[in-house]
């Protein structure tokens, strides 16, 4: 694959891969760094993509990998409980986006690719590099808890 056909490719991407960070860290600059980060990676190792027809998967596994980087650097930095207050435009303002931000991260990871970026079963298990019934299982466990969180918003007292 050439430079320019890389492009091509990132960009029509490149909507779909900001969402996934935006989903995954929480915070829009935090995004756009790890998505220029992921593209920046996968256009040095270009080489390595041995199955063009996987580009999309295979630069979803590199943000990812980024993102958890960015979110492990955070909770190095800060150990105890943020005092950031959210804005209107932070990604953390609605309850299932909040929600999903309590996720354990496998189980968020699976949630976004499967939810929000309209990957398959298939294609999640390869993005994750884990087989294709730890997905579902993690899909059914993530879909579970949700419930609950949502539930607890809607109605505290039942729970």
């Amino acid at each position: 694959m050439k430079s320019e056909e890389f492009a091509k490719h990132v960009s029509l991407v490149k909507p779909k891969l900001y969402r996934i960070a935006l989903l995954y860290l929480g915070n829009e600059r935090l995004a756009k760094e790890a998505v220029a980060e992921a593209e920046y990676k996968a256009f040095i190792s270009l080489k390595k993509l041995h199955q063009p027809e996987h580009f999309e998967t295979w630069l979803t596994r590199i943000l990812i990998s980024e993102c958890k980087k960015t979110s492990h650097r955070l909770k190095q930095k800060m150990p105890y409980k943020s005092t950031h207050k959210p804005s209107t435009k932070d990604f953390n303002v609605l309850p299932l986006k909040e929600a999903i931000q309590k996720l354990p991260n496998e189980l968020k990871e699976v949630v976004i690719l499967r939810y929000f970026s309209d990957f398959s079963v298939s294609q999640t298990a390869q993005s994750l590099d884990i087989p294709q019934d730890t997905v579902t299982t993690r899909q059914s466990r993530a879909l579970q808890l949700l419930d609950l969180e949502l539930l607890q918003l809607i109605k505290p007292e039942l729970i």
